[in-house]
């Protein structure tokens, strides 16, 4: 079974376990739920291609552990303060090692919007994003039919949550032209093999109407690679790795702002 299937078939069995611990009426009582959502698409549009994603993971599938005892609080605090344009909080726990409390403790701790990274199977993770003070939330192409990722991206939108929609492939692209999202991102990583192609993503790039708000995401690993897909119409780019294999986070992206300022 592919890594994919292996996170879907899982999720969806965490997602009826979650529902039973607590209703779609208690998830709406959360202080968080009627909290005005920051706009993440404008914060990215605000930085002239330049945008930066920052990242909090504690371990991926593909690369084991990364960071495990990582403060969130001290990285997000420093991913801020060194420009970032918005952050991405993994909230997976059995795959990604994320803790119940990081996502929380992230919207406490900045002021800056937050894209709830998580696989987005039902409407129930929707409302449980709204409940914890996310603004964006993800939703991956490869998982699901194209009606259904239709319904998904509308439901997000009814509650004030604004939609990246992840592609790989071209016709994953052509499939959701009509789609509304508000981001679309290109995964330089194939989810299947783990392989990273940067002129892979070039070239769906060029395939996304002029207008739409383009995402790199995955293995953006130096200044340079960032720049050549700037250059290619990328306005932000979703970095996570590259921060958190260091010992000190913030001072990598900091590291990274001066080198493309350049």
């Amino acid at each position: 079974m592919k890594i994919l299937e292996k996170i879907k078939a899982h999720k969806l069995i965490e997602i009826q376990q979650r529902k039973q611990i607590k209703s779609i009426e208690q998830l709406k009582l959360s202080e968080l739920y009627n909290r005005a959502s920051i706009d993440f698409k404008a914060s990215i549009l605000s930085k002239n291609n330049r945008a930066i994603i920052a990242e909090f993971k504690r371990q991926s599938p593909s690369k084991g552990v990364i960071h495990l005892d990582a403060d969130v609080i001290s990285i997000v605090k420093g991913y801020e303060s060194n420009g970032a344009a918005a952050l991405s909080i993994l909230n997976d726990n059995h795959f990604f090692g994320a803790l119940e409390t990081d996502f929380a403790n992230a919207r406490a701790s900045v002021n800056l919007p937050l894209l709830q990274k998580d696989f987005i199977l039902d409407e129930y993770q929707l409302v449980e994003a709204k409940a914890i003070g996310a603004d964006a939330i993800l939703l991956i192409a490869k998982m699901l039919p194209v009606e259904r990722i239709k319904v998904l991206a509308d439901y997000a939108h009814q509650l004030g949550l604004q939609v990246l929609l992840e592609t790989h492939t071209e016709q994953e692209i052509l499939d959701h032209l009509h789609t509304e999202f508000d981001l679309i991102g290109i995964n330089n990583r194939d989810l299947n093999t783990f392989e990273v192609n940067i002129q892979h993503s070039i070239a769906l790039a060029n395939l996304l109407p002029q207008q739409a708000v383009k995402i790199a995401e995955s293995g953006i690993q130096d200044a340079n690679t960032l720049l050549e897909l700037a250059n290619n119409g990328f306005s932000g780019f979703l970095m996570g790795e590259y921060f958190m294999k260091t010992a000190n986070p913030a001072e990598q992206l900091n590291a990274l702002q001066q080198e493309i300022r350049r």
